[in-house]
């Protein structure tokens, strides 16, 4: 039994090796072999031509600057939502609410957010109409500096915030004790074991920043990017593919950079044996002012995206500002905005149900298995590097290698593209919950008879309910507002809402944008309620056995 629990492991390690060679590998290499082809010949002259010129070389300074400002600002605002959830008294219906609203941007497309900030700081914006006067020139460095941070706070948030959930809070009792100042227990039992994490949330909300194309090309105005400089070589009114696979491996090495540099941080991560269960003490000024400062934040940004609420249900912004659901009717009257909303659902679910498929095989293969610990490692590498490869070079290495052949425009290439984009949290999500379960379970069952696949449909799968209702719905909410990779590899049958909307911001027709964006909004509202509803349901169900 234990050899045929091997071979069917193994088998599922050759499948998901597989996908990853045919779709990740190849077109990669196939994009590098295309930046190192110049009128035929095999020689350097698009990389010289590229890095040559000075437009790159300021898109590249300009990424730079705004996606180091971006990461340090939200890491910065993550922390402190973080600490008033962990180290505060404030009421523990506002510790939810930061909880909630800090990641409800991450339900909306990131294009969507510079829409967003034209109709709340443009010169007839809703914010700006309430103000009185426009506060900031939004297009350029200051909307790409707002967009940006709020894009990447929910990430950092949620890093930083599972992180301090495992940090024992006696050890700030024991510095008081010892009569260390406040600042310095704060650095010492607080800062210094999150060092680790705070780093990593950096590193990631740099490289969310320096990869994205969806806020620039809404309010990037003349401030170029290196995002915006690939897509218009790849899909500009004179692409360049040769020169364009040159920017999209350039912008592999902030990813060659972030993968080591995570395993370096994982040296500083601290790990305590055991969480003591410590009661906060009072302090009344840092209550109010945790209290104040995240109501504040959560408000901020929370208040731009009030516009989607606003905009398509009066007639025309800002000047006849009468209720009205014309906009709403004519989305659902329009065939083709009816259409792209099915895709993306039907995207949505093949991409949430097949990733959980591929997230669980590799997760059974390196967490539940004797396999060798070098083909473990194999699974690994993966994830790291899909966590860090930008989902522009996917569907850039996407359109080069499988344009002309029966793969091309077909949903089939747009779910294994967003199942590879996303596959590592998803992954070590699984991993990390099938490490905590009893390792004995599979002995068990094969002594009493049990072959290895009741063994994971009886067993190991009913323990892992509440991760894999999580995975399903992680894979199922990025793969409705993700738009990187989708937009090369899209074609009109199979458009998505994102793409979508793409195409309705260069034809300005704003109010359909904001009921797309709304559309998917509540759809992964709707998803998420049910999924945490199924969940919590069976919670109540195993504490009543």
């Amino acid at each position: 039994m234990e050899h045929r629990t091997e071979r069917e492991i193994k088998g599922i390690f050759a499948v998901l090796t597989a996908i990853f060679v045919i779709f990740l590998a190849m077109p990669v290499f196939r994009l590098l072999a295309e930046s190192m082809m110049c009128q035929g010949t095999v020689s350097m002259g698009n990389y010289a031509a590229v890095f040559g010129g000075k437009d790159f070389g300021r898109a590249l300074l300009n990424s730079i600057l705004i996606a180091v400002t971006s990461a340090l600002c939200a890491t910065l605002l993550a922390f402190f939502l973080a600490y008033a959830v962990h180290y505060t008294n404030i009421p523990k219906w506002m510790k939810k609410w930061i909880r909630t609203a800090a990641v409800l941007p991450m339900l909306l497309p990131t294009i969507t957010y510079g829409f967003a900030i034209i109709y709340s700081f443009g010169k007839q914006g809703l914010i700006t109409k309430m103000a009185g006067r426009q506060l900031f020139e939004i297009y350029g460095f200051n909307g790409l500096l707002i967009g940006y941070v709020i894009y990447v706070l929910p990430v950092a948030f949620l890093l930083i915030l599972n992180t301090m959930e495992y940090i024992d809070k006696k050890f700030m009792v024991v510095s008081r004790v010892m009569g260390d100042t406040p600042l310095r227990t704060f650095f010492a039992t607080l800062v210094r074991p999150l060092a680790g994490t705070l780093a990593a949330a950096i590193v990631q909300s740099f490289f969310l920043c320096f990869t994205d194309y969806g806020i620039p090309a809404s309010v990037g105005g003349k401030y170029d990017v290196v995002a915006t400089v690939l897509y218009n070589e790849m899909l500009g009114s004179v692409p360049d593919f040769g020169r364009g696979a040159v920017v999209a491996m350039a912008m592999l090495l902030p990813s060659v950079f972030s993968i080591l540099l995570l395993k370096y941080l994982e040296r500083y991560n601290i790990r305590y044996s055991k969480v003591s269960v410590v009661e906060i003490p009072p302090n009344k000024l840092r209550d109010v002012a945790a209290g104040i400062g995240s109501a504040v934040i959560i408000a901020v940004m929370l208040l731009i995206f009030a516009v989607i609420f606003v905009v398509p249900f009066v007639e025309e912004w800002p000047y006849r500002i009468h209720f009205t659901m014309k906009h709403v009717k004519d989305v659902f009257q329009d065939a083709s905005l009816y259409s792209v909303y099915k895709n993306s659902l039907f995207v949505a679910a093949s991409t949430a149900f097949f990733g959980l498929l591929a997230a669980y095989g590799g997760a059974l293969v390196t967490a539940r298995s004797g396999m060798n610990k070098k083909l473990k490692a194999v699974i690994e590498s993966i994830a790291l590097v899909t966590n860090t490869i930008p989902g522009m070079v996917i569907g850039i290495a996407f359109l080069l290698i499988f344009s002309g052949t029966p793969l091309q425009n077909t949903f089939f290439l747009i779910i294994i593209c967003n199942i590879i984009h996303f596959f590592s949290t998803p992954y070590l999500m699984m991993k990390g919950a099938l490490e905590k379960m009893n390792s004995s379970w599979e002995t068990t069952a094969r002594l009493m008879g049990d072959n290895w696949i009741k063994t994971l449909v009886r067993i190991v799968t009913p323990n892992l309910i509440s991760t894999i209702l999580e995975v399903f719905g992680y894979y199922f909410v990025n793969a409705m507002v993700t738009v990187s990779a989708v937009i090369f590899i899209a074609g009109a049958r199979t458009s998505v809402v994102t793409t979508k909307i793409k195409e309705l911001q260069y034809y300005t027709k704003f109010n359909e944008v904001f009921v797309l964006s709304l559309l998917i909004l509540f759809t992964n509202l709707i998803v998420k309620g049910l999924l945490g509803w199924m969940s919590g349901r069976r919670e109540i169900r195993q504490m009543k056995k």
